[in-house]
């Protein structure tokens, strides 16, 4: 297991987090990135953190982290995504922790009940978790 590195790059960030975004962009300027990413999640924008939920693979999707190909929980999957994204205007972003998919439908659909405001700092938590994890993995 790695230590949290003390800079990092646009790219590595970027792999780490899924996708280039201006939240990446601004960890990449920070000394200790992944360890600063909550204080600096909390001042994005609400465009900015949806557009770095949006980077992320929806749950259901490939990704290293996810596993589990029933076709009736990945079609349940796709049919809550769409519900989720329809309420919130954003991607449902999930620190999967090596659970199968099948375990995270109860998260998924306890998660529709929450306000907008909720479920942008829930998902933010949890993709810098998945990078953190990420990170410690490789």
């Amino acid at each position: 297991m790695r230590d949290l590195p003390r800079q990092l790059t646009v790219e590595q960030l970027a792999e780490l987090f899924s996708g280039r975004t201006r939240f990446v962009e601004r960890l990449a300027h920070e000394e200790n990135p992944l360890g600063r990413a909550p204080e600096i999640a909390r001042t994005l924008t609400e465009e900015e953190k949806a557009e770095a939920l949006a980077a992320h693979p929806r749950i259901g999707e490939r990704s290293p982290e996810q596993h589990g190909d029933d076709p009736a929980v990945l079609a349940e999957l796709a049919e809550l995504n769409r519900q989720y994204e329809d309420r919130f205007g954003f991607r449902f972003v999930v620190f999967v922790n090596r659970r199968s998919r099948a375990e995270i439908l109860p998260v998924l659909r306890e998660r529709l009940t929450h306000t907008r405001a909720r479920e942008l700092e829930t998902g933010l938590e949890d993709l810098v978790a998945i990078a953190e994890d990420r990170w410690r993995r490789s």
